[in-house]
């Protein structure tokens, strides 16, 4: 045992020993000074370029190509990095030509390089899971395959493994799968929402297009999701005609409803039936205006700020209505009663005049007659004349286009303003032979 503590405390010293008379090589400086030379010129450049630069000096705010030169100002804390990794790649090749090595240089680019990888996660990475995620696994994987250690790491996790019948499970194919597939879901769910906002914003297709093109899009790119991760998992592709089969067994049992919504929304998507904007009423009275189309399932948001979620299948086996798919135009009525008394052609007039002052109310000379406000007899009740309002909107009376609410008082107060009286119920009652009924009730009183 002491003989084991001198050999090792000999190896020790030997090693110390090498160790500085090395770091009093003039090597050793040579190349500590091409360090802090590349670093000074990297760090003067990269201000340089921050200070000088109009795309980098301070944030745009007006001109062409607006969004493009935004991107291209928050990447300026990535031209440090970028010019680190330069200069000591330079660095490396001057001190190899003339020193004849440069190993302390490489591993400070190695750290320029691990560097430029965390203001890439920091600047691309916003959600804070991601974030993590990237820090704690994705950085120390790349500062272990810069300094060359990757491959003993998985060896010895390939070496920690169990099998299950003919499936070999070791901890390295479980990371590699839990670490891939985080990546992967990631990235298809940042290119869905970048390839569907590219799809919704042509502008030259219609609404209903651009949303048959964007879920299109998502599920081909979960698909493709779905098929890297079955090959990271080492799992063949022949054997997707299997589970093709079982699939096929569990839609036709117990995913059988979820089956029917998808292939209702893509008959909703290809049909267009239905867009988004629209307002919609349900059979049972639900209703409201449609913000999102998925493949399960649809939104409808209601006016008091309610979200209810429309399985589907219940556009294609239920009738709705449509308010606002073809014409956003509306038709709607006013009732109420006036007196028997009072001039109904005036009334006419005046109630014309009031409705279509009203700003959100379609009026005009140049709007087709059968589209301009109305008054007309509905009926003659018990207490007076009914009278019925007839008038055209844009959108729907509800939520911000309360338009009945405000035509209420309007014709309010050009009937109280006119002396025009809304009837109170009437009874009248006629008492027959009175006194022969009061000379009987004395009688036997």
């Amino acid at each position: 045992m002491r003989m084991d503590i001198q050999q090792i405390e000999t190896l020790f010293f030997q090693a110390l020993s090498i160790v500085m008379d090395w770091a009093s090589s003039p090597k050793f400086y040579s190349q500590i000074g091409l360090i802090v030379l590349s670093g000074l010129l990297a760090y003067s450049f990269a201000s340089f370029l921050k200070n000088r630069s109009p795309l980098l000096r301070q944030i745009p705010a007006t001109g062409p190509l607006l969004k493009m030169r935004n991107r291209i100002y928050q990447s300026r804390n990535l031209i440090l990095p970028l010019m680190l990794i330069l200069a000591f790649s330079i660095a490396a090749d001057i001190s190899q030509m003339w020193i004849g090595q440069s190993w302390l240089i490489q591993v400070c680019m190695s750290w320029a390089v691990i560097f430029m990888l965390y203001k890439l996660i920091d600047r691309l990475v916003h959600k804070a899971l991601f974030k993590k995620l990237a820090l704690w696994i994705i950085l120390p994987i790349a500062i272990l395959q810069l300094f060359g250690w990757l491959d003993a790491v998985i060896a010895y996790l390939e070496s920690m493994s169990f099998e299950v019948g003919n499936i070999n499970i070791s901890a390295y194919g479980i990371i590699r799968v839990l670490i891939f597939g985080t990546i992967l879901f990631w990235l298809g769910r940042i290119s869905s929402n970048a390839g569907q906002q590219i799809i919704r914003s042509q502008e030259d297709l219609d609404v209903g297009t651009r949303e048959v093109f964007a879920k299109l899009f998502q599920i081909a790119l979960f698909f493709i999701v779905f098929i890297l991760l079955l090959q990271i998992m080492g799992i063949n592709l022949t054997a997707l005609a299997v589970f093709g089969g079982a699939l096929g067994v569990g839609l036709g049992f117990g995913l059988q409803s979820i089956a029917s919504n998808f292939i209702s929304g893509i008959i909703l998507l290809l049909e267009r039936s239905l867009s988004v904007g629209d307002y919609i009423e349900m059979e049972d009275g639900r209703k409201g205006v449609i913000r999102e189309l998925n493949m399960r399932s649809t939104t409808l948001e209601t006016y008091d700020g309610k979200d209810i979620m429309v399985p589907n299948e219940q556009f294609i086996t239920t009738s709705f209505t449509n308010w606002t798919h073809k014409n956003f135009k509306q038709r709607y009525d006013i009732e109420f009663q006036v007196s028997y008394k009072t001039d109904l052609h005036f009334l006419f007039d005046l109630l014309r005049e009031v409705v279509a002052s009203h700003p959100r109310v379609i009026s005009g000379d140049n709007v087709p007659i059968e589209e301009r406000p109305d008054a007309e007899i509905a009926g003659f009740g018990e207490s007076g004349v009914d009278i019925l309002i007839e008038f055209w909107m844009e959108g729907i009376d509800d939520g911000p286009n309360r338009v009945g609410a405000d035509l209420l008082l309007m014709i309010w107060d050009a009937l109280k303003e006119n002396n025009i009286e809304i009837p109170y119920p009437q009874r009248e009652i006629k008492i027959v032979n009175a006194g022969e009924k009061m000379f009987i009730n004395s009688g036997k009183s």
